[in-house]
């Protein structure tokens, strides 16, 4: 019974954690976000009222049009020639590429998420190009999502050349 009882106040806030991250709770009014309290002091979460997408269509929260268009986004991206040890910092748009010797690197998207959303993460889809000695064509070795604040996620192999992320600069509504 006991069990039974912490399990009936455990799953409600619990979906309540889960739900705070699509901005479901954001049409609640104060005084149904303050809850109830049991028996035992314990704070009760209500369940929300409605969806999380009609939560975030009333209050415009996670809307792409409220966000800096694609094409206006600038991302810096890392490029590191490990054998010489220089690195260079490079701004790049979406669908935009950059040849620095035998290497072309290629934005073709940058995300971050909004100041009000957590985790906070920095994202862009980038690809790698190399021309290795020996050859007349580029070829492609790396293409996919870089994280900077997860780096390990997703890494860039490749003996001479690494890439990662630096910054996505787009804004939000809000934001100064």
């Amino acid at each position: 019974m006991i069990v039974s009882r912490r399990l009936s106040l455990t799953l409600p806030i619990l979906a309540a954690f889960a739900l705070a991250g699509c901005d479901a709770l954001g049409s609640l009014t104060d005084t149904e976000a303050e809850g109830s309290e049991t028996e035992n002091g314990e704070a009760q979460t209500p369940a929300p009222s409605g969806t999380a997408t009609a939560g975030a269509a009333e209050t415009g929260i996670g809307a792409e049009d409220d966000a800096t268009p694609m094409a206006e986004r600038v991302a810096t991206i890392g490029l590191l020639n490990k054998r010489n040890n220089v690195s260079k910092d490079l701004e790049l748009r979406p669908g935009e590429s950059v040849e620095e010797g035998p290497v072309i690197v290629r934005l073709e998207a940058c995300e971050r998420t909004a100041p009000y959303e957590f985790p906070q993460e920095t994202g862009a889809f980038v690809q790698l190009d190399v021309l290795e000695r020996g050859q007349n064509e580029h070829s492609r070795v790396f293409s996919g999502w870089l994280f900077k604040e997860n780096p390990s996620l997703n890494v860039v192999e490749h003996p001479v050349y690494d890439v990662w992320v630096k910054d996505c600069a787009m804004s939000f509504p809000g934001e100064e």
